[in-house]
């Protein structure tokens, strides 16, 4: 009717917004992607080599005690990533022990336990249970367990005075003699 009468009606048009929902929506994709990408790239990559520089760390103890890898130079690191639930773990947790009195006295050989993906009740619960008495600590943000691309526990890394990776065992160690073949080649005379 409005035309009729010569009356035209028109609609007020809002001038068009800058889309930043889609923009941040699609950033975000972008992102996750990405994020995503550097994982698979890490997965690939596999666990680190025997022979290759082990990579850098720093465990902080149960204690409080920050020990860095690089403090270490010098000595043979026995890195050891172990769990309170994991029942592979009881198994060279003796072992271990039997090992780290043998060799502490002289000096020459460390060894650090690594509680991964753990609570902090259940991992002092476990250092207590089993007698260990080196230095344990938690993979704070999983950063040394991403570093050395650990895929369970127990793993053992033994790194030899010089920061060279010389030995990885997957799954626990079977005997003390087994840890101390490792280890003694890696001494001086």
């Amino acid at each position: 009717m409005a035309e009729e009468k010569g009356i035209v009606e028109t609609q007020e048009v809002s001038p068009k917004r800058f889309p930043w929902g889609q923009v941040f929506a699609w950033a975000a994709v972008f992102l996750l992607l990405l994020v995503v990408a550097i994982q698979l790239l890490k997965t690939q990559q596999g666990r680190v080599q025997v022979g290759e520089l082990a990579p850098d760390f720093m465990l902080t103890t149960f204690e409080g005690e920050d020990i860095a890898l690089a403090d270490l130079e010098g000595k043979v690191v026995v890195l050891n990533f172990w769990a309170s639930w994991c029942l592979e773990c009881e198994l060279e947790a003796a072992e271990l022990q039997a090992a780290w009195e043998m060799y502490e006295p002289h000096g020459d050989v460390i060894f650090l336990g690594v509680a991964w993906v753990d609570s902090d009740k259940k991992a002092r619960e476990y250092v207590d249970e089993f007698g260990i008495t080196y230095p344990n600590g938690h993979d704070l943000g999983t950063r040394m367990e991403q570093a050395f691309r650990i895929t369970g526990v127990p793993e053992t890394f033994i790194i030899d005075g010089e920061g060279i990776l010389t030995h990885v065992k997957i799954g626990p160690f079977g005997s003390l003699y087994e840890i101390i073949s490792v280890i003694d080649p890696l001494l001086g005379p």
